[in-house]
C-alpha cells in the first residue's frame, strides 16, 4: 500500500512542524531546490507559477536538498534569505533534507516510488548522459537526478506527474498539467 504523502512529517524552513496535510485540497508542486546550481534561475519561474495560479487552490513547495554536488550548503536562514532577496519567493520553504541515498527524506522515498520516472524522459537527454558519467544518475533515473526536479501531486495528495531537473517550470507540459490537476476540483 502506497504511504500517503500528506502524513508525512515534515520541517518548515523556520524549524516548526509542518506537514503535506498543511496543504490539504490544494495542488502542489514539490521541488527539490539548491542555491548554487546551474537550474537556480527556476525560482523565478516557479514563484510566478505560484502566484499565478495560488488563488485556484495551488502552491509551489521549495525542499531544499544539498545531495547534488554540495550546491545546498547554507543554513536554513540562509537559504530564505537568499530565496527572499534573490528571487522575492513567496511559496513554503522547507527545512534541508535529503533527496537521495541511503538518508533519503521519507517523502522524497514516496514520491519516486510513486512515480518511478520524469515524463518525456525516454529518450537520453544531454544532461542525462553528462550525470551518468558523474555517476549522479539521468533525467530518466528512478531516483531524483538533479536539483529542481519537480513532483506534482493532486488535491488527492496524489503524484499526478513528475518532471525532470532540465523542464522548466514554466513549460507548455508543466502548466498544462497543473491545469488539468486544479481543474480536477472545480
Amino acid at each position: 500500500m502506497a504511504t500517503d504523502l500528506r502524513t508525512i512529517p515534515l520541517s518548515r524552513i523556520d524549524g516548526t512542524p509542518a506537514s503535506l496535510a498543511d496543504h490539504a485540497g490544494q495542488v502542489l508542486l514539490v521541488v527539490n531546490v539548491a542555491s548554487k546550481c546551474g537550474l537556480t534561475p527556476q525560482y523565478e519561474a516557479l514563484e510566478a507559477l505560484h502566484r499565478r495560479f495560488r488563488e485556484r487552490g495551488f502552491a509551489v513547495l521549495g525542499f531544499p536538498s544539498n545531495d547534488f554536488m554540495g550546491q545546498e550548503p547554507g543554513t536554513e536562514a540562509e537559504i530564505a534569505a537568499f530565496c527572499s532577496t534573490r528571487f522575492d519567493v513567496s511559496f513554503p520553504m522547507f527545512g534541508k533534507l535529503s533527496v537521495k541515498g541511503p538518508a533519503q527524506h521519507p517523502l522524497y522515498r514516496a514520491l519516486t516510488e510513486a512515480r518511478p520516472r520524469p515524463e518525456g524522459t525516454a529518450a537520453p537527454s544531454l544532461m542525462g548522459g553528462l550525470l551518468r558519467l558523474t555517476g549522479v544518475g539521468a533525467d530518466g533515473a528512478a531516483g531524483v537526478s538533479w536539483n529542481f526536479e519537480k513532483f506534482l501531486l493532486g488535491r488527492d495528495g496524489r503524484v499526478r506527474a513528475r518532471f525532470a531537473p532540465r523542464t522548466a517550470p514554466d513549460a507548455p507540459e508543466v502548466v498544462r498539467a497543473i491545469e488539468e490537476a486544479l481543474g480536477d476540483g472545480e
